[in-house]
């Protein structure tokens, strides 16, 4: 178990995170520059490196023991040796943020030997903090949060995107579920996390900077939080993904996965 630094941790996240959340909007709804990554990996912004560089040189300069891995920051593998690294996301939703969409959030994480033990998820645009250590609940806005204890997956309301609904993932059978979707991940899981939506799910490869705070929030708030294939996310890897992200009630989980299993 993390010592008590994991309280001056988290406190540095938040701090962090309410001045990413200031810069990231005073570019939304501006004039953006904006290039494309190539490949699958969609836009960035110049708010994006922008935050990025103040997260970078306000976290590291607080904590430069640690490693560092960030959706736009170049990979360093001798993050992979220490024990305790930052996994940020910037801005995760970027093509919400462009398009002047309230749903992106800044999404920052400490995972210790490939656990996270402190995660802060913001929604800058609308002013709503969500956050978790390990050894306390999740929170939003300073109050205690809990996931849905939904028993009965047909009916469920699952955020995912239209994808993951498609029969060759299901050889139990497409469940009848009502579907909602946010571009931002981070805030899917946070959603969840919340109760404001039964679970949320992805059979992606997910990249670990989108979901190390959430996959934090999500479990502090008694929800199970695994893989596609049910099993525990780990973090700090190489490279940094995850075979999807599965987020619901425990019921809803087994449920989920004797579907696909089947």
């Amino acid at each position: 178990m993390p010592g008590p630094e994991i309280g001056n941790d988290l406190a540095l996240l938040t701090a962090a995170a309410r001045e990413a959340g200031r810069i990231a909007m005073r570019f939304w709804r501006h004039e953006l520059k904006v290039w494309d990554k190539g490949g699958e990996h969609g836009p960035v912004s110049e708010a994006d490196l922008a935050v990025n560089t103040m997260l970078k040189a306000r976290l590291m300069g607080a904590r430069p023991g640690y490693g560092w891995l960030s959706e736009e920051s170049p990979d360093d593998a001798e993050r992979l040796a220490l024990d305790r690294v930052f996994i940020i996301d910037p801005i995760d939703g970027t093509r919400a943020f462009i398009a002047g969409e309230d749903n992106f959030a800044v999404s920052l994480a400490v995972a210790e030997r490939g656990q996270v033990i402190a995660g802060v998820v913001l929604l800058p645009a609308k002013n709503r903090l969500y956050s978790a250590r390990i050894d306390t609940a999740a929170m939003c806005d300073d109050v205690p949060i809990r996931a849905s204890n939904r028993v009965v997956l047909d009916g469920a309301d699952i955020l995912a995107t239209k994808a993951n609904m498609q029969p060759e993932f299901w050889p139990g059978g497409v469940p009848d579920l009502k579907r909602s979707f946010r571009t931002s991940l981070a805030y899917r899981m946070c959603l969840a996390a919340e109760g404001r939506h039964d679970g949320m799910l992805t059979f992606r490869d997910a990249w670990e900077w989108d979901i190390a705070a959430g996959a934090l929030i999500c479990a502090r708030a008694g929800a199970t939080v695994t893989d596609r294939h049910g099993m525990p996310l780990r973090f700090n890897s190489a490279p940094p993904q995850t075979p999807g992200v599965i987020a619901t009630s425990p019921a809803l989980h087994q449920a989920i996965l004797s579907r696909l299993s089947a």
